[in-house]
């Protein structure tokens, strides 16, 4: 297990080299104007030497290269730099963000694992029937919705004709301090709208293997021994059914970061895609890069956690041979 986890950050290394790279040569390219969106509204009465100055200061017309080297240099002492648009540490940034983010995706994910675990297995129970093609038919139609479709479509029946449930934010708009109550009722409508968008795969995947577990031997042979139904479902397929899923959780990291930034956008919730979109249109070189990084990281992490679980549950695979 160590020399896999070993190999894998020997690898992680030259990624993440070639994904902050490409992100300020990206950014470089980029038609939006770092400088105007610095000065914001007052760059529209700006001359032209005023402008030159401050572009000058921000260090924009250097070639992309040498702002690369010296970021990641800065980086791999601790300093992420400074973010022109938002004006705060770019470490200050990521901090105040992630850990909104961090409940949002967890949340959504443990709801999404659970709750299509439990579908499929109810779905692989007895195939063909009328709760089967149910749960198969909305797997596919949740499949194919777009995440700000369904986050819009909750907001309406919720927020606006219900009215049972904040529409976005992360506390009520009167209040002055964060409460958990306030928190877990505005978190509920965006990580049930991230989870649904992760469940048909989880339910699907799991309706499968229980499926295919159920017609194997060894399943066949507990039943013959006079096994409850209960225990050959559970303790059986379900086991053996359950190991797809893991590696599927691995592959599903990068949507749910995806996800998760159009449901904040729609939400308005505090977390890092609010600081995404501004970094991207202000081409804001330190803040862009540091996001990047942060998001291509944890997809290395997803998958090296799927590999790890595959390992340990199945004892068919070595880790050498991951």
């Amino acid at each position: 297990m160590a020399r896999l986890a070993g190999r894998r950050l020997l690898f992680a290394v030259p990624v993440l080299l070639v994904v902050t790279f490409g992100v300020f040569a990206i950014a470089a390219a980029s038609p939006f104007d770092p400088v105007k969106a610095y000065a914001g509204t007052a760059a529209l009465g700006a001359d032209a030497e005023t402008l030159e100055r401050l572009r000058d200061n921000l260090g924009v017309d250097r070639p992309f290269t040498v702002r690369w080297w010296d970021w990641l240099t800065s980086a791999l002492g601790g300093d992420l730099g400074q973010s022109s648009v938002l004006r705060q540490g770019v470490a200050q940034v990521v901090g105040e963000r992630l850990v909104w983010s961090s409940l949002l995706c967890a949340t959504a994910f443990v709801v999404a694992v659970l709750t299509g675990t439990a579908l499929g297995v109810l779905a692989a129970r007895r195939p063909g029937s009328a709760l089967d093609r149910a749960v198969t038919s909305l797997a596919y139609a949740l499949e194919a919705a777009p995440v700000f479709w369904l986050a819009l479509l909750t907001i309406w029946l919720f927020a606006l004709q219900l009215d049972v449930l904040p529409a976005g934010g992360l506390t009520d708009t009167a209040s002055e301090r964060v409460t958990a109550g306030q928190v877990t009722s505005h978190l509920v409508l965006p990580a049930g709208v991230l989870a649904v968008s992760q469940l048909p795969w989880f339910a699907l995947y799991v309706r499968q293997g229980v499926g295919d577990a159920l017609a194997e031997d060894p399943v066949r042979g507990a039943r013959a021994r006079g096994l409850s139904e209960r225990t050959v479902l559970l303790g059986h397929a379900l086991r053996s059914g359950l190991l797809p899923v893991l590696t599927l959780i691995g592959s599903r990291v990068p949507e749910l970061i995806t996800g998760a930034l159009l449901v904040e956008s729609v939400f308005s919730w505090p977390g890092i895609a609010a600081a995404t979109v501004e970094a991207a249109t202000a081409v804001d070189f330190p803040l862009l890069a540091a996001l990047t990084t942060l998001a291509t990281a944890a997809v290395l992490l997803g998958n090296l956690l799927a590999d790890l679980l595959y390992g340990l549950f199945d004892p068919r695979v070595r880790f050498r041979e991951l």
